[in-house]
């Protein structure tokens, strides 16, 4: 069975993963297979759901940067699993049936039939090796530098889902994800000024929160994690393709990853 991610290394001396969940539209066919959805349909809503060409623009500032961080890329759709959901009933998007393994699309159409029952498989086959290996990552980078900062990179369609939970909310250029434990005011600070040339920013609105691998979530302040949900029409085109907006993403990010960088130096 294929692996669903991709660790690309970065300087030993770097304390920053960019984490990107949801950049890839790669479905095995075996899951294809379960798929309601017909070819268009399918399309249709990867183009909605794909935080398209965000593990470019992650590659990208990552060699821009002084110092290299570490990438962790999910190289599967999520619409196989959501590295970033709950797998459990803490989930709040499993009302709208886009938990961990989605049941509905953003339309709220059905995406695997009502008598599914190969949840589990797909989560022992894709989520959990995907989480323990992002966790053994983070371990090894605390162990080697002391300190964490996961960058979680995303983006967002200008138009919000039918099958929301979080209808009517701002949507700026840019949204900051972040954690009342592991997301410190400067981490914040730094973000907000390395963005500030994108436009408006607001902090977890529309989208809240920010990964951070469950062993480590709530008890160990030595990892950070911040979100950034940029708005997609910053720097792509209704083709998907880059306009001039992708290169002030990737200076952000480049300046953010250098921003970590000094701050993790002179502590």
């Amino acid at each position: 069975m294929a692996q669903n991610f991709e660790i690309i290394p970065g300087d030993s001396a770097s304390t920053v993963i960019l984490h990107v969940p949801h950049a890839a539209r790669f479905i095995p066919a075996e899951v294809r297979f379960e798929i309601l959805l017909n070819d268009a349909e399918l399309l249709a809503e990867l183009n909605s759901v794909t935080d398209s060409r965000t593990d470019e623009i992650a590659m990208v500032a990552a060699d821009k940067s002084a110092i290299k961080p570490w990438l962790f890329i999910n190289r599967f759709s999520r619409l196989v699993i959501d590295p970033e959901r709950f797998p459990d009933d803490r989930e709040i998007m499993n009302k709208v049936g886009m938990g961990a393994v989605y049941r509905k699309i953003s339309t709220g159409q059905d995406l695997r039939s009502t008598d599914f029952s190969g949840e589990q498989v797909l989560l022992e086959s894709y989520f959990h090796p995907y989480a323990q290996a992002l966790e053994e990552l983070v371990e090894s980078r605390l162990e080697a530098n002391g300190s964490v900062t996961i960058i979680d990179v995303h983006s967002y369609r200008p138009e919000q889902h039918l099958n929301a939970v979080n209808q009517g909310r701002k949507r700026p250029a840019m949204c900051i994800g972040t954690d009342e434990f592991h997301t410190p005011k400067n981490l914040i600070d730094a973000t907000t000024t390395s963005f500030s040339n994108l436009g408006d920013a607001y902090e977890n609105e529309p989208y809240a929160g920010t990964y951070v691998p469950l062993k480590f979530y709530g008890v160990d302040n030595r990892v950070h994690s911040i979100m950034m949900e940029t708005r997609a029409d910053i720097f792509l085109d209704n083709a998907f393709e880059f306009h001039s907006g992708a290169q002030a993403v990737i200076r952000g990010l480049a300046d953010l990853i250098s921003k970590i960088g000094e701050s993790a130096r002179s502590e």
